[in-house]
């Protein structure tokens, strides 16, 4: 496959149009019962803490399964968290589109993977913010670079996007410099519009990143954001909006301030969210993968977000091996899954669906995808969704 054939959107634009009608902790280790009273004693949470999940029908359970959720937007085509990506991940058909938020030194939530943006951003171009270099240690790592942190949202205003990995993708440097980096605000106004628009509401899956190390800054992302959810609508239980964290504590603050839909995050079975690591908590995502685990999560939240790799795990030889419990375990609770992440490129498939040797080149991805989708989850977070949504279709035509 030609490197244009292979990264173009605009030739699958039509494939993905076709299916545009169906996008129609407590970190101490507190007992699961403890987020339930704290629900029942603050009216803008649900009681028992488990909000949607008490409804009959639930706003998410009317979404179309398996669900797509754009990664960071339509990111395989797009620089990550532009309204340029959210726009084309909206236009492909995604069912939700996905932002990540931290702060700017003055308090307002802005739309990136991290905190340091000296990779998604021109910054290192600006002479005027050369001093502002440094080296930071988040969540336990040492980084070198700028943050948002450092910047007011006027600053940050005067930088532009660009390309995450432009090795890999290089079609989308077309695009470096073409938007700001948004702020959650400005998100919020562009589904309002695009709703209206359409006539159906726009979904999205909002995460809180490092939320204890920007809590430790004063600049708790909790409150702020349950303030803005608030001043669109979105904090209750049938709000078109997800929300998730890798820091269990943050899904269970935000549990006691609305009422919207919340999904734990899991990455590799040894690691243990960095709020544990603060807090002495031992347990790590292994603990909370058990069935013990997942009834404690299910206490204030209605989803989880697993690795991939945690729903069916690699061979030695980075093949796909045979499924965990996991689905049937959160299943059993209540939970729906909502794994990451799924991409095109070979470098990012498992062994068995990669095609030739470039690690760059477009590998047997729908093969991945009905590997995945034959496990029983619920959606899928993808950077390509207009590959996703074929690949759905695919799976609901195999079952009939």
């Amino acid at each position: 496959m030609t490197t244009g054939a292979r990264r173009s959107w605009g030739r699958r634009n039509v494939l993905g149009a076709a299916v545009l009608g169906t996008a129609a902790l407590s970190a101490g280790g507190v007992a699961a019962g403890t987020a339930a009273a704290a629900a029942r004693t603050d009216g803008s949470a649900d009681a028992a803490g488990r909000g949607a999940s008490a409804g009959r029908h639930p706003a998410y359970r009317r979404l179309p399964v398996p669900t797509v959720i754009a990664h960071r937007g339509a990111s395989g085509y797009r620089p990550e968290h532009t309204l340029g990506s959210y726009q084309l991940a909206l236009d492909t058909g995604a069912h939700i589109i996905e932002q990540d938020l931290v702060p700017t030194k003055d308090g307002h939530l802005v739309c990136r993977h991290e905190n340091d943006i000296t990779g998604t951003t021109d910054v290192a171009d600006h002479p005027e913010f050369a001093s502002r270099r440094t080296t930071k240690t988040v969540d336990g790592q040492s980084l070198t670079g700028w943050f948002t942190e450092d910047f007011t949202l006027a600053e940050l205003k005067t930088l532009r996007a660009k390309e995450r990995i432009p090795g890999t993708r290089p079609d989308n440097t077309l695009y470096d410099g073409r938007w700001t980096v948004p702020t959650f605000d400005e998100v919020l106004r562009w589904a309002e519009k695009e709703g209206r628009r359409r006539g159906r509401p726009v979904w999205l899956h909002v995460e809180t990143k490092h939320p204890t190390y920007f809590r430790g800054l004063g600049l708790g992302l909790e409150e702020r954001l349950a303030r803005l959810l608030r001043r669109y609508g979105r904090h209750r239980a049938d709000s078109p909006t997800f929300l998730q964290s890798f820091e269990p504590s943050s899904m269970e603050r935000m549990a006691r301030l609305v009422r919207t839909p919340r999904v734990v995050l899991l990455w590799t079975p040894d690691d243990r969210p960095w709020d544990f690591v603060e807090a002495g908590d031992p347990r790590t995502v292994a603990d909370l993968v058990t069935p013990e685990g997942l009834d404690w999560i299910a206490s204030y939240a209605q989803g989880i977000g697993p690795l991939l790799d945690l729903v069916v795990p690699r061979d030695a030889d980075g093949g796909l091996g045979e499924p965990t419990t996991l689905v049937r375990d959160a299943h059993a609770r209540g939970l729906v899954l909502h794994p990451y992440t799924l991409r095109n490129e070979n470098r990012f498939l498992p062994a068995d669906f990669r095609r030739g040797t470039d690690p760059d080149a477009y590998g047997d991805v729908f093969g991945a995808y009905q590997a995945y989708f034959a496990t029983g989850i619920d959606g899928i977070f993808t950077d390509q969704p207009d590959t996703a949504l074929l690949a759905a279709a695919d799976h609901r035509d195999r079952r009939g």
